[in-house]
């Protein structure tokens, strides 16, 4: 069944959420470009932002999540840790199994709402 497109999962940890969908998505970023800056600018982030993100990922875990290089000759980066991968795929899965729970509850939800025209542009 596919994910349930609404519904946003949120995983707290010392009442900060240590993962949601924005960090999830930022470590596939990171995960498919080497670069936090690179990750940043792909999803319309700041650098800063991008970075505070990951740092709270780091320090939200026993084991990190993600590893960072300083630049210089040759360059920074960063890099997905193993355990980092293993977690956004737990996070996916969890997402899929709260979606499937719901997609009958939702089926009756949805029944009950109205049915709103389209707007057109002027």
């Amino acid at each position: 069944m596919p994910r349930y497109p609404g519904l946003t999962l949120r995983v707290l940890g010392s009442g900060e959420p240590a993962m949601g969908p924005g960090k999830a998505a930022l470590i596939g970023q990171i995960e498919k470009t080497g670069s936090i800056s690179a990750a940043a600018r792909a999803m319309g982030m700041s650098y800063r932002r991008a970075w505070k993100l990951v740092d709270a990922l780091n320090e939200s875990f026993k084991e990190r999540v993600v590893l960072t290089a300083v630049g210089g000759k040759r360059g920074g980066g960063a890099q997905v840790t193993v355990f980092g991968r293993r977690l956004v795929r737990l996070y996916h899965k969890m997402e899929d199994k709260a979606s499937v729970a719901i997609a009958a509850d939702l089926g009756k939800f949805v029944a009950h709402q109205r049915k709103l025209a389209k707007r057109e542009s002027r």
